[in-house]
């Protein structure tokens, strides 16, 4: 049996996953329902995996940040403490994850063998350029885009879709979240 892979995102209306300025995490749009829906779908049991550089990202955040602080919403808190796969070929352990393995390679690899092997489903949260070449390698099963209702022309940073392949998709679920955030999950086909 293969493990399902889920290339999870949070996405402005134009495509950025942050942006710089004034701009609060989730583009401060959260509200109850999106925290509890986020913490609904990290409540299943799962596998994360990460590249280095988000694991990096997520790893210093989450470090520097106090308990009280929205870094530290429940999903997160639960996302830290399931098991976790970071795939680099240039960092080197102890990760400060409670329950992170290390691995070296080829993410397309790492993940295809992963797939073969996991008994829960794979979930990767940001990782955007692993998540790109996962998806041109026919890896990723789903796309889960949350896109909050905002425009960061001048202020939008990390690009979730620059430079991919193209591929169709088949929408598979949609939600609405506090009136305003769109949670999108769709098959991803490679275009041929």
């Amino acid at each position: 049996m293969t493990a399902t892979y889920t290339f999870d995102v949070f996405s402005s209306l134009d495509g950025f996953g942050a942006a710089g300025g004034d701009w609060t995490g989730y583009w401060g749009k959260q509200g109850p329902e999106l925290l509890n829906h986020r913490l609904a779908l990290y409540d299943e049991e799962q596998r994360m995996v990460f590249g280095a550089n988000t694991y990096r990202a997520f790893a210093q955040m989450l470090a520097s940040s106090t308990e009280e602080s929205e870094v530290r919403d429940p999903w997160v808190t639960r996302m830290r403490n399931l098991p976790a796969t970071v795939v680099s070929t240039t960092l080197e352990g102890p990760l400060d994850w409670p329950d992170a393995t290390l691995v070296s390679g080829d993410a397309v690899n790492v993940v295809a063998r992963l797939k073969e092997e996991s008994e829960v489903p794979l979930r990767s949260h940001g990782s955007l350029s692993m998540n790109r070449a996962l998806m041109a390698a026919g890896l990723v099963d789903r796309v889960q885009v949350t896109v909050f209702p905002v425009i960061t022309g001048r202020t939008g940073a990390d690009p979730v879709f620059q430079g991919a392949a193209d591929f169709d998709l088949e929408l598979i679920g949609s939600r609405t979240l506090d009136g305003r955030t769109q949670e999108l999950v769709y098959r991803p086909t490679l275009h041929a």
